[in-house]
C-alpha cells in the first residue's frame, strides 16, 4: 500500500474551530488521493506476477512506513509552526502599528470636537440669518465645509482602521488556535513514532535469522532489481502521458483566455457601434431642427461662409463607418484538467539534467563502499552505489525535478525516485524517513529525506541510482563523491 498521506489523525482544531489551515490540508490530502491510486494501481500491476512468499522485509514494511510517516509529519508539523510563529509575529506588531493609528486619530478627531465646540458650534442656518457681512458669511460657510470635510474624512478612516483591528485581532486567534493544533498533533506524532520504533526493534529481534539468509539469496536481489526496471518503465510512460495531458491543459488555458479576449473585444465593438449609431442618430436629429429653423418666421443669423469640402447636406443624416464585428471565438472546454492527470508532469526541460554531468553534488555526505557495476556478494553487481552514513543524516536532491515516487518498496526500503526530465531519473533507498510527497518538486541541495537502513540494507546508509530511459548508470562521471 501506498503511504504518501501525513501520518496520523490529525485533531480538531480548538474549541471546535475549523481553522484555514485545516482547510488547506483537507483539499492539500483530496488532491494527492488521485496521484495516491494512479501509483498503487502501478504497485498492484507489478506486484501481482510476484512468487516470492514470506519475506522478512514484508514484516518490517508497514512498521518501517509508519516510521518515516511520523518523522515526516513532525518535519512538516515544525516548518509549519516557524512559519505560523512568523505570521503571528507580524500580527502582532500589525496590530500594535494600528492601535497607534486609532488612538491618534481619536485624539485628532476628539481636539476637532472641542475647537468645534469652543468656537460655539455656529451652523450655517444662524450664519446665514445672523445679518452679518456677506462675506464674511461666505468665508466662515467655506471653512465649515472644510472642517465638515475634514470630520468625515476622519471618521471613515477611524471606521476602516477600527475594522482592520477586528480582521488582525481575528487573524491572530486563528493563528494561535492553529499553534495549538500542530502542538497537539506533534504530541501525537512522537507518542506514535516512538511506539513505532519499539515494535520495529522487537520485529527486527524475532527476525535477526532470517533476513541475514534472504539478503544473500541472489535471487531476491534480482526480483528486486527486475521489479525496480518494471517500475521505473511503467513509470516513464506514465510520465509521458502526465506530460502530455499538461501541454494539452496549457494549450486550452491559452485557448480560453485567448476566447475571454475575443468575447472583451466583440463587446467593446459592439459598444462602439452602438455608441457611433447613437452619435449619428443625435446628428441626425440636430440637423432636422436645424431645417425647421429655417423654414421658420425667425431667421438665423448668417454664418460665415463654410468651406465647400465641409458642407454637409441638411437633408441627409451623417454616414457611420461600417464595423464589422469580431465573429464569435469557436467554444472552447473551460474543465480544467484534474491534478492527478498532471500532477507528475516534468518539471525541468529534456536537455538540463544531461547538462549537468559532471557537476552533480553527493547526495549525502559519507563514504561509498559498494560501487557501480562491483560484485554483490554471491548475487548481482551493483546497479548504483551505496553510501555509508550515519542514521538520520540528510539526503539531498542532486538536481531540479519532481518526486514521482516517495513510498517503501521491497528490497529498497523507505524509496523516494525523482524525475529530472528527459527520462533521467535518480534514485535513494534505505532511508529512514521520506520528507516529501509525489508530485512535489524540489531544487538541487534540498532535503528529501533521511539516512536509514530499511528495506535489505544491512547498515546505515543511503543507496542511490541514476537512470535513464529506464536502464541503470554508473553515476561516478556524473556525481562528485
Amino acid at each position: 500500500m501506498l503511504s504518501m498521506g501525513a501520518a496520523g489523525i490529525s485533531p480538531a482544531a480548538p474549541f471546535g474551530k475549523v481553522t484555514e489551515r485545516s482547510k488547506q490540508k483537507a483539499a492539500a490530502e483530496a488532491e494527492r488521493a488521485g496521484v495516491q491510486q494512479k501509483l498503487s494501481a502501478l504497485k498492484k500491476d507489478i506486484s501481482k506476477t510476484e512468487s516470492a512468499k514470506d519475506d522478512a522485509a514484508d514484516t518490517l514494511a508497514e512498521s518501517e512506513q509508519a516510521i518515516s510517516d511520523a518523522n515526516r509529519a513532525l518535519r512538516d508539523l515544525q516548518q509549519e509552526q516557524a512559519d505560523t510563529n512568523v505570521k503571528l509575529q507580524q500580527l502582532s506588531s500589525e496590530h500594535e502599528r494600528l492601535a497607534a493609528t486609532v488612538a491618534q486619530q481619536k485624539q485628532q478627531l476628539a481636539r476637532l470636537l472641542r475647537e468645534q465646540y469652543v468656537a460655539g458650534n455656529e451652523d450655517r442656518i444662524k450664519l446665514l440669518l445672523s445679518g452679518d457681512n456677506p462675506n464674511r458669511i461666505n468665508r466662515d460657510l467655506q471653512m465649515l465645509a472644510y472642517v465638515s470635510q475634514a470630520q468625515a474624512r476622519l471618521l471613515e478612516a477611524l471606521r476602516a482602521n477600527l475594522k482592520a483591528v477586528e480582521v488582525n485581532q481575528e487573524q491572530a486567534q486563528n493563528a494561535k488556535d492553529e499553534l495549538e493544533e500542530i502542538a497537539q498533533e506533534q504530541l501525537q506524532q512522537k507518542a506514535k513514532l516512538e511506539q513505532e520504533k519499539g515494535r520495529r526493534a522487537a520485529l527486527l529481534a524475532s527476525l535477526s535469522n532470517k533476513l541475514v539468509v534472504q539478503r544473500k539469496e541472489a535471487g531476491n536481489l534480482e526480483r528486486d532489481e527486475q521489479r525496480m526496471t518494471a517500475l521505473v518503465d511503467k513509470l516513464n510512460k506514465l510520465i509521458a502521458e502526465q506530460a502530455a495531458a499538461a501541454a494539452a491543459e496549457k494549450k486550452r488555458q491559452e485557448q480560453v483566455a485567448a476566447a475571454k479576449a475575443a468575447k472583451a473585444k466583440a463587446e467593446a465593438e459592439a459598444r462602439a457601434l452602438a455608441k457611433a449609431k447613437a452619435a449619428a442618430e443625435a446628428e441626425r436629429q440636430r440637423l432636422a431642427r436645424a431645417n425647421q429653423n429655417k423654414s421658420g418666421t425667425i431667421k438665423p443669423a448668417q454664418p460665415a461662409a463654410p468651406n465647400p469640402a465641409d458642407a454637409i447636406d441638411a437633408d441627409e443624416p451623417p454616414k457611420v463607418a461600417a464595423v464589422r464585428p469580431t465573429p464569435a471565438p469557436a467554444p472552447v472546454d473551460e474543465t480544467p484538467a484534474k491534478p492527478a492527470d498532471i500532477a507528475l508532469a516534468p518539471v525541468a526541460p529534456a536537455g538540463a539534467f544531461a547538462s549537468l554531468k559532471g557537476q552533480l553534488r553527493a547526495p549525502v555526505a559519507g563514504k561509498v563502499t559498494a560501487k557501480y557495476g562491483s560484485r554483490r556478494g554471491e548475487g548481482p553487481t551493483w546497479k548504483g552505489v551505496f553510501i555509508r552514513a550515519s542514521e538520520g543524516a540528510e539526503v539531498h536532491a542532486v538536481a531540479t525535478g519532481r518526486v514521482v515516487i516517495a513510498e517503501w518498496m521491497r528490497g529498497f526500503g523507505n524509496l523516494i525516485i525523482i524525475d529530472h526530465g528527459g527520462q533521467y531519473m535518480s534514485l535513494y533507498a534505505n532511508n529512514e524517513s521520506l520528507f516529501k510527497r509525489p508530485g512535489d518538486t524540489v531544487k538541487p541541495g534540498e532535503v528529501i529525506s533521511s539516512v536509514g537502513n530499511t528495506g535489505s540494507s544491512e547498515e546505515s546508509g543511503l543507496y542511490f541510482e541514476l537512470r535513464h530511459q529506464g536502464a541503470t548508470f554508473d553515476p561516478a562521471g556524473w556525481v562528485k563523491f
